[in-house]
């Protein structure tokens, strides 16, 4: 019963802090060139860190409560932020939690390292093979965010083993919260109108834009402030640390 009343103490907590930074981050730091898709960075790291020590309903249940509530007060389409936004949150963060659990092992991290390094090739792909509607700047700074993310994730699997498999989950449910939005937005403006004056009828190529930049520009926030929060609550309050050691 304890159990009980924890985790749903927690998803309503997680809910709550991951709206109110999330509309936050709305209000100070929105990127333009992704219209409706959301959010920069330093959000995600609430339900991950919730995931990881409470699991994955609690991470995905309070990340898919949090965005809608931030989603009405930002664009007010319930029915985007339903198809798109909370499947893509709790997938997201479900993987993160359901993966931290699991003991990982480092020829599984030095293939995510491989995947990030192919990821920063599809960027110049979409730009020029594809010809997606994006301009240099934003390819390059996609590359950046992407290198950055590599190397961070060469960082855990050196110096915090301990959270491999919040790396690892991170790098796998980014990606398929990061899939969803970028299919799940362009499949949205194939039948409705998108808020923020973005449109209808977009290309597939969009998806991909949508896809990259979404995950590439989370990923750093998960792999910089994860681990060194993860252990300073492992380090305070054992009994939270419900993941494998190494």
């Amino acid at each position: 019963m304890k159990a009980k009343t924890l985790e749903l103490t927690m998803t309503s907590l997680n809910a709550a802090l991951y709206a109110g930074i999330g509309y936050l981050t709305f209000l100070g730091i929105f990127a333009p060139i992704v219209g409706v898709v959301r959010f920069w960075g330093i959000a995600v790291i609430i339900p991950s860190v919730f995931a990881a020590l409470f699991g994955p309903l609690v991470g995905g249940v309070g990340a898919a409560v949090g965005i809608f509530i931030s989603d009405m007060f930002v664009h007010g389409n319930a029915l985007l932020s339903v198809t798109v936004g909370v499947p893509a949150n709790f997938a997201m963060f479900f993987l993160i939690g359901y993966i931290s659990q699991r003991r990982v092992k480092v020829q599984t991290m030095n293939i995510g390292v491989a995947v990030g390094c192919i990821a920063i090739v599809l960027v110049f792909l979409i730009r020029w093979v594809v010809e997606a509607q994006t301009d240099i700047f934003s390819a390059l700074l996609i590359v950046l965010f992407s290198g950055l993310s590599i190397m961070l994730m060469m960082a855990v699997n050196r110096f915090w083993p301990k959270w491999r498999s919040f790396a690892v989950g991170s790098i796998v449910g980014n990606s398929i919260g990061s899939a969803i939005v970028g299919l799940g937005v362009w499949a949205f403006s194939q039948f409705f109108l998108l808020p923020g004056g973005m449109g209808s009828h977009l290309p597939l190529s969009a998806s991909l834009i949508w896809f990259v930049w979404t995950f590439s520009n989370q990923m750093p926030f998960l792999l910089i402030f994860g681990p060194p929060i993860l252990n300073a609550c492992s380090r305070a309050f054992p009994s939270l640390t419900r993941g494998p050691s190494v």
